[in-house]
């Protein structure tokens, strides 16, 4: 197990560029309406044009939302093929990873001239996930960004207290994975901290393998489990 905490990654992000999942809907994807078999293939392909995304480092020093967008789209688009393969379709995460995977795939904006007004800052207070490799407790590499890209929007948007909450998938005993999803969310505290949030506006805890965001059966690898999550708030 890895103990030591990743050095937070600089982000060339504007503020702005920081998208929350739980603060708004997709509008319904065409792909509710295909069966089972090639709803899987649609997804897995939108998955992998995520990933490709995500590694790409053109998207990542880009001057726009598009990493963002890669970041959540393969969030989205796991979450969804995790249902699929439950025999479930989950209506939220496959209209967000369609969605997602078309704003990645749309032409970036044109660059904005230096005399044009700086984007207006969204203060949303967001509702992050942050993901993990099987029985690791240090965060994706995408993972480390966005909690680079939140410490930065934090001081201007006002935000006063966090939540950091650690999750496990069901492989493990419940008291291993107890103990696993502590120590994520406190590696992922430690990083907030690095970036300037205050240890004592933390709320830290570790809850297992409860509150699945997939439901599996017990010893199920499921990477979208797997996860520490942030809120914030302006008091």
């Amino acid at each position: 197990m890895r103990n030591a905490v990743g050095r937070a990654a600089a982000v060339g992000l504007v503020t702005a560029m920081l998208t929350t999942t739980a603060a708004w809907a997709a509008s319904a994807s065409p792909l509710l309406q295909l069966g089972k078999s090639k709803l899987r293939d649609a997804l897995t392909s939108r998955y992998d044009t995520a990933v490709k995304a995500v590694g790409d480092a053109s998207v990542r020093a880009a001057q726009d939302s598009r990493w963002t967008y890669a970041v959540e789209a393969k969030n989205q688009c796991g979450i969804a093929i995790g249902f699929i393969k439950s025999g479930t379709k989950d209506a939220e995460s496959i209209n967000k990873c369609d969605d997602f995977v078309a704003r990645l795939s749309a032409p970036p904006p044109p660059p904005v001239s230096a005399a044009s007004a700086p984007p207006a800052l969204d203060c949303t207070a967001p509702a992050v996930s942050i993901f993990f490799d099987w029985n690791m407790d240090t965060p994706l590499p995408e993972g480390v960004n966005t909690i680079s890209t939140l410490t930065q929007t934090a001081a201007q948007c006002g935000w006063k207290r966090f939540g950091v909450t650690g999750y496990t998938d069901t492989s493990g005993t419940t008291r291993y994975n107890d103990g696993l999803s502590l120590r994520r969310a406190q590696n992922v505290a430690s990083l907030l901290s690095q970036g300037g949030i205050a240890t004592d506006a933390m709320t830290v805890n570790g809850l297992g393998e409860t509150q699945l965001k997939i439901e599996t059966a017990d010893g199920v690898r499921e990477p979208m489990n797997r996860r520490v999550e942030i809120t914030a708030s302006a008091n």
